[in-house]
């Protein structure tokens, strides 16, 4: 079994979403000893944006390609390989001005490729990351579950879906900004729950 994990905090250290996600994979790995674990920090290692040169080298064919764009392309690979090769996905995730990470979506647009991880079919798109587990760590200084202001979750679901990631669980910590025995309540809750979904 191999875990993968993704940090998208901005913050390498002391990040509310990378100690549930730390949680969540500790706990697999405690489950599945033989587990070999890939840890991806998307702050201490940022990924280029997509961008016009990024989008010229992809639409590049691989054979017409400068060193400058199958070098850019490369970068995307390495993400998309990790991916393909993991069968649990451990994403930690802060809610930004109600919205992911700027480092997260720059790992979305990273793995979602045409033709390699989903495709286009007379019935409609097909999702070719199949077959894994994800689990997305939400830390969240107000409370926005099941609220309008949480765009983070639809959004998720839409995307890793439309991947083929459709065994998605959501473990929340919210209301951490709203003084310490708040927090300690959401983090007391995230870990039953982290107890409760992950095996």
């Amino acid at each position: 079994m191999k875990i993968l994990q993704i940090n998208s905090s901005a913050r390498s250290a002391g990040a509310n979403s990378t100690r549930l996600a730390d949680a969540i994979t500790a706990r697999l790995k405690a489950a599945n000893p033989a587990a070999v674990v890939e840890l991806r920090d998307l702050a201490a290692n940022p990924h280029p944006v997509l961008d016009e040169a990024a989008l010229g080298a992809l639409f590049t064919p691989a054979e017409q390609r400068t060193p400058e764009q199958a070098a850019r392309v490369a970068l995307d690979d390495a993400l998309i390989a990790q991916v393909q090769s993991a069968d649990a996905i451990v994403l930690g995730v802060p809610m930004y001005n109600f919205g992911v990470p700027v480092q997260l979506k720059t790992w979305i647009d990273a793995i979602a490729r045409a033709g390699v991880t989903f495709r286009y079919t007379e019935n409609g798109p097909e999702g070719l990351l199949k077959g894994k587990k994800v689990y997305v760590a939400l830390a969240r200084g107000g409370i926005y579950r099941d609220t309008p202001a949480d765009s983070q979750v639809p959004y998720l679901k839409g995307v890793l879906g439309f991947l083929g990631m459709t065994d998605v669980e959501f473990i929340y910590a919210e209301g951490l900004a709203m003084g310490p025995e708040s927090a300690d309540k959401a983090f007391a809750a995230a870990e039953a729950a982290i107890g409760a979904v992950v095996a």
